[in-house]
């Protein structure tokens, strides 16, 4: 690729300039309440205002998401900036030392959006590695490391990527991160639970959240920059690009489209608390401008693509959601839990993944989402059956029935992968999980959680009992950790890693169980 003339660098920052002032426009009132008047860069800092780090993200053939963060003081809720628009610039390299710069331009950090910067590219080199770095004023940022995808026309070798969930910084420390960035993986798929909203203490054996539960906009940015500040997440943020999407303690635990938990909670505010969640979120991720949040809404589900080897269909399955039947209790699958009338994904989701799935010319077709597929009776005991209501079970009918779709259109190797359940498992799909005779439609790989939880045992009390009630369950495990992915035209290799101890400095990371699928196949293999 040729590097840019100081007539493209120019025109790149007009362009940040023009499509900045497009995106205000289309803004609620009340993000734009600023009075302040454009800044020109020259301001000095006296500490480091890149505290947070860089990322990217939601790469595509072309480009991808820059992110970063002004916050010379992130546990405040301004992060410490002055209450003006700052001018940012960033340079696009072929090498890790930055020397030769293919792109660079200029981008506003505004207070509105809490000096946060998103910078989509599109017109680099497909299926290659990039570096990239931040400037503002006399401050300097890290230079991170990205990359684009393959064409989408084109059949990759061999992708490697990491998939991950549930980080509360109270229960455990983020030790996996580092095995998971000397991985060398092409990317990762956070599931959700990025954060948790408890107040400080609730959880507490490592580490103490910063204040109360957390309510205000405000809260959102501080809680999210004490976990941004870890310096292992932080730097596996800037090893490659990631792929996000939320559960339900990024707002609120067990959430269900507008609907609390808890009782008794006014619909008004419990939206407008959510309005301020999902704005800090796009604000501290590395996001799309077209996934910026409206009010309390946010479209967040969307596809990734890596050329034909794999199509990822990235779900929500928190904001669309009915209430959770029975009480949202562990329960048999009743009337209540097959209720044609209940939805994990809403109309309109459905719809795209639906037209997504037939549409995908992919090898591996994936749903990167939150909660647990498999039909499995947590119990163990064939005469109590207690299967949970806020994972797929409790929406039977439209898991049914998008399963069936998976089957009746040949969808290419359909692979589940999940989080939310801060445990291990691998499970086999079916229609319908509890009719053995069926055959096998999908794979699921569960991950564990990060941290939550803390330590858990390799294998938990009851495991004889639920491996034999549920045949769609192959293994189980509650240790802390991710999975690693090696995924090829032929093969699809899942390393399930986990952390000896999260709860003390030195955790060591290793391989506890491996599992392949063969393309055309979903029966489980143990490696």
């Amino acid at each position: 690729m040729s590097r840019p003339t100081h007539a493209d660098q120019v025109t790149s920052t007009a362009w940040n300039r023009r499509r900045f002032l497009a995106f205000t426009g289309a803004l609620p009132a009340y993000v734009l309440s600023t009075q302040h008047a454009w800044a020109d860069g020259r301001i000095s800092f006296s500490s480091n205002p890149f505290s947070l780090g860089v990322a990217s993200g939601d790469p595509d053939h072309r480009g991808m998401v820059l992110w970063t963060r002004l916050a010379p003081s992130p546990l405040l809720p301004d992060g410490g900036m002055p209450a003006q628009t700052v001018e940012v610039t960033w340079e696009v390299a072929t090498d890790d030392s930055m020397r030769n710069v293919v792109a660079s331009g200029t981008q506003l950090a505004t207070p509105q959006l809490g000096h946060s910067i998103h910078v989509e590219l599109n017109q680099l080199e497909s299926d290659r590695w990039y570096w990239y770095r931040f400037r503002c004023g006399d401050a300097e940022s890290t230079i991170g490391r990205t990359r684009t995808m393959p064409l989408p026309h084109q059949l990759p070798e061999q992708v490697r990527f990491a998939v991950t969930s549930c980080q509360n910084y109270e229960q455990g420390l983020f030790t996996a991160y580092e095995q998971m960035a000397a991985d060398n993986v092409d990317m990762v798929f956070h599931l959700g639970d990025y954060i948790y909203e408890y107040e400080a203490g609730r959880n507490g054996k490592v580490r103490t959240h910063h204040g109360s539960e957390i309510m205000s906009l405000g809260d959102y940015r501080v809680r999210h920059a004490q976990y941004r500040s870890d310096p292992l997440l932080q730097n596996m943020h800037a090893q490659c690009p990631w792929w996000l999407t939320w559960d339900d303690h990024e707002f609120d635990n067990n959430c269900a489209c507008d609907i609390s938990e808890e009782s008794g909670v006014d619909s008004l505010s419990f939206l407008s608390r959510r309005a301020n969640a999902y704005q800090a979120y796009y604000e501290m991720m590395p996001l799309r401008l077209r996934q910026i949040p409206r009010g309390s809404d946010m479209r967040l589900y969307r596809s990734a693509q890596f050329g034909r080897l794999a199509e990822f269909s990235i779900l929500d399955t928190r904001q669309y959601r009915t209430d959770q039947p029975n009480g949202d209790r562990k329960s048999p699958l009743n009337e209540a839990a097959l209720d044609p009338t209940q939805s994990m994904l809403g109309t309109k989701q459905r719809g795209w993944l639906s037209r997504n799935l037939i549409r995908s010319t992919a090898t591996w077709n994936v749903l990167a989402q939150q909660v647990m597929m498999g039909m499995v009776n947590r119990s163990g005991d064939p005469d109590n059956h207690q299967f949970s209501m806020d994972q797929w079970p409790g929406y039977s009918h439209e898991r049914m029935e998008l399963l069936n779709y998976i089957r009746d259109r040949q969808v290419s190797n359909p692979v589940v992968l999940t989080g939310d359940i801060h445990s291990n498992w691998a499970n086999e799909l079916r229609v319908d999980d509890r009719q053995t005779d069926q055959g096998l439609v999908a794979t699921e790989f569960v991950a564990t959680s990060l941290s939550s939880g803390g330590n858990g045992p390799d294998k938990p009390k009851n495991l004889d009992a639920v491996l034999a009630e549920n045949a769609c369950v192959k293994w189980h495990n509650t240790e802390r950790g991710y999975i690693r992915c090696d995924v090829t035209p032929n093969s699809w290799k899942s390393d399930y890693m986990v952390v000896d101890d999260v709860l003390k400095p030195g955790g060591k990371t290793f391989t506890r169980n491996s599992f392949v699928v063969e393309s055309g196949s979903p029966k489980l293999n143990q490696a």
